[in-house]
């Protein structure tokens, strides 16, 4: 099939699908990654080009040595590199290169001269990196979710309309990161052009599984602004993405001011460097441009087509299996007849476990990586388990104790592109394994251990777990 052979070719892509790790009962398994919302390994052309490019490693403008003039020359083509990859207008729009996406959002917050006056509607959704940069700088207004956690685009215009000579940006996230859930980002550009404001998208989860393209600032589709990272796009060496238009970075200083900032500095006054530069403070990081210049070129490879086709299948295929388990209860619009509403993300959980106990089992005893907890959305989270303001109450005072025992959360399972239905068989079988294991009242606190200081458990009598009380 075609799955399968797209499959076998992009896994000879992905560095350290091979290792294994060791799990309970003296033994070793291949691991498994389900953990790739958070960062994704490293395709192998990234690191043979980063190991090409490191003989000519140096430091980028002004350098008349050879190896500086080749190392500008590749460090200033990311940017071209990165418009042709989203449909970019570099004549209008320009691209900073930053750490990551929380630093990018930041940036922008710093750059858009927000006032206590302005709006800035957002989602319930959204990551804590599209929430709090914009806390200090304006009002904030929370575009409603429907019941199974999507946005209402309804309610959104409706306070689009109520506030529309105030709202300066729509922050939305291109596709969360707690259900995976895809927003229609070019419906809600228009809605946003059509009162009058710009639209923020925070690509982080969008980037590494749809194709983008901004489209022209003249559209009504037209992205204004768009961030992401290249850690969740198989090149984890710290890079990040701001797109904008240069008319807001300008006019005024850059939010980080120093070396690569200025054209000319004097006692008395200071002549700003041209974009992207003046918003590039400092050393750039040459390698994470590299890096994220082949991730790009590799994804171009593979095809978008096929990665999206392969990733709607293994969604289908593993939602299948995890609905005829029991006890399991699936949070967003998690749907086997739509599956192209969602990218490669589910979260779950097994009532009534916690769920850092069923993720440290599926480590230990499984070899498998997945994450738990809020996953830095926890007013989504929130809203998804149904949380009364007395519950979120009682949690939150014991959380200012350092006690995070009664923590709430999920656990997550998301893709990359290299993973398989072999891989989510050995998923199902554990899961099916915890699930008998509570069926016959089995007492998981002879196996695992909570620590309160931290909400996790960890295997009683391990190394890690006696390593943890000294």
């Amino acid at each position: 099939m075609f799955s399968t052979n797209f499959n076998q070719q992009v896994r000879k892509e992905v560095i350290g699908l091979n290792t294994k790790v060791s799990v309970s009962k003296n033994r070793y398994l291949q691991y498994i990654n389900f953990d790739n919302a958070a960062s994704t390994p490293s395709f192998k052309q990234v690191f043979k080009k980063i190991e090409d490019f490191l003989s000519w490693y140096s430091n980028v403008h002004r350098g008349t040595g050879f190896k500086s003039q080749i190392s500008s020359e590749i460090y200033e083509k990311t940017h071209q590199v990165i418009g042709n990859f989203m449909g970019v207008d570099l004549k209008k729009n320009t691209i900073i290169l930053v750490k990551n996406t929380t630093e990018a959002i930041n940036k922008l917050a710093n750059s858009l001269q927000l006032s206590s006056e302005d709006i800035v509607i957002t989602t319930l959704m959204e990551h804590h990196s599209n929430i709090l940069p914009w806390r200090n700088k304006a009002q904030v207004v929370y575009s409603d979710l429907t019941s199974s956690g999507h946005l209402d685009l309804n309610d959104l215009e409706k306070k689009l309309k109520k506030h529309q000579k105030k709202v300066k940006l729509v922050a939305v996230t291109g596709a969360s990161n707690v259900t995976g859930v895809l927003n229609p980002i070019y419906d809600i550009a228009r809605l946003a052009h059509q009162y009058n404001a710009k639209i923020l998208v925070d690509a982080a989860q969008l980037a590494p599984h749809r194709p983008i393209n901004i489209k022209p600032n003249h559209s009504p589709e037209h992205i204004d602004y768009l961030a992401f990272s290249a850690h969740k796009m198989y090149a984890p060496f710290g890079t990040g993405v701001l797109i904008g238009p240069q008319e807001t970075f300008q006019n005024q200083p850059p939010d980080y001011s120093g070396g690569g900032t200025v054209k000319s500095v004097t006692l008395d006054d200071v002549i700003w460097a041209n974009l992207p530069d003046k918003e590039e403070a400092g050393t750039p990081n040459i390698i994470g441009a590299v890096a994220l210049q082949e991730s790009i070129k590799t994804i171009e490879q593979l095809g978008w087509q096929n990665i999206i086709k392969a990733e709607k299948e293994l969604i289908t295929y593993t939602l299948k299996k995890l609905q005829q388990l029991p006890k399991i209860k699936l949070y967003g619009l998690n749907d086997l007849k739509n599956p192209s509403k969602n990218v490669g993300l589910i979260s779950f959980n097994i009532k009534p476990l916690p769920h850092s106990l069923v993720a440290t089992i599926l480590a230990h005893e499984a070899g498998i990586g997945v994450r738990s907890g809020c996953f830095c959305a926890h007013p989504y989270v929130h809203q998804l388990l149904n949380l009364t303001s007395a519950e979120i109450k009682k949690f939150k005072e014991e959380i200012k104790k350092n006690n995070f025992s009664t923590s709430p959360g999920m656990v997550r399972i998301s893709f990359g592109c290299y993973n398989t239905k072999k891989e989510v068989d050995r998923l199902i079988t554990t899961l099916k394994s915890i699930i008998e294991r509570i069926t016959i009242n089995f007492a998981f606190s002879t196996q695992y251990s909570l620590n309160p200081k931290t909400g996790e458990y960890c295997p009683n009598n391990s190394s890690f777990q006696k390593k943890r009380k000294n």
